[in-house]
């Protein structure tokens, strides 16, 4: 799949299946491709990347046709100009809570490579680019993603006007911080957590606009599948730090206590990326 292509998709309502990354071997990319995942979510908001690793990474994932979406470090057009010239066919922009800093975005995502005044002009609907001009911002930057993380109350208040910023192409939910900023952390299961999703995805795809969640939490699928089947297209299905962790500690808890060395296993505080 191509950047055009998933962007394409998420406007459709139809669904792109991905995974979060944080390996950065060389050999990774490739056990990525077989899992049969659309896009890898490199989430540089956390992972300690350089902008050289990054950039590798984007370009490497990209030549085996999976979109390469990165999570910024913070909602800033400067960072997100960073990850689109190192080969980002997405961004995420984390802790998104007002229009005005969507708007900001989308001058990364469908003005580059124009700046400055000229660019503020644009954004504000003062002066409207001369048609040469727009036709050329719009064939080069048509492969390119705009994702903003929602993940705060006030982000939820705002979620109407978030929406109708044009140029945003799909929201993503932030389940740890929002269930920290409702008040309720890590209550993944808890009524007000899930109306809350369900509320962005349906405002979401009502605005033709993508919906998805990074369900790296415990018992996410049955969510995941409720979410799909309101409309939910976004589709960011554990993480490989995840799955590792799941899976080798289960085998070795099972391990251990066919042989006596441990009682049976309760349970286990994941990583939270």
């Amino acid at each position: 799949m191509d950047g055009l292509e998933f962007r394409e998709r998420l406007h459709k309502g139809e669904r792109v299946y991905g995974t979060f990354v944080s390996v950065s071997t060389p050999m990774w990319a490739s056990v990525v491709k077989g899992v049969g995942v659309d896009f890898a979510f490199i989430g540089a908001e956390h992972v300690p990347y350089d902008r050289v690793e990054l950039s590798w990474m984007c370009r490497m994932f990209a030549a085996l046709d999976i979109v390469p979406i990165v999570r910024i470090p913070s909602p800033d057009p400067y960072e997100a100009c960073k990850a689109y010239d190192g080969g980002a066919l997405g961004i995420i922009a984390p802790y998104i809570e007002t229009p005005e800093q969507v708007t900001a975005l989308v001058g990364a995502a469908r003005y580059r490579p124009l700046k400055g005044g000229r660019l503020q002009a644009i954004l504000s609907q003062t002066t409207a680019a001369p048609p040469r001009l727009a036709s050329y911002l719009e064939a080069r930057n048509a492969d390119r993603t705009l994702i903003v993380n929602i993940e705060s109350t006030p982000a939820l208040e705002a979620l109407d006007e978030i929406l109708e910023v044009e140029g945003l192409d799909a929201v993503l939910v932030g389940p740890h911080d929002l269930t920290t900023s409702l008040g309720i952390p890590e209550a993944y299961e808890s009524e007000e957590f899930v109306e809350a999703v369900d509320m962005i995805v349906r405002k979401a795809r009502s605005h033709n606009v993508g919906a998805g969640i990074h369900a790296t939490y415990a018992h996410a699928l049955e969510h995941e599948v409720r979410w799909m089947k309101m409309g939910m297209n976004l589709i960011v299905h554990w993480s490989d730090i995840t799955a590792f962790q799941r899976k080798m500690r289960r085998d070795l808890d099972a391990l251990k206590a066919a042989m006596g060395d441990i009682e049976p296993y309760e349970g286990l505080r994941e990583i939270i990326i």
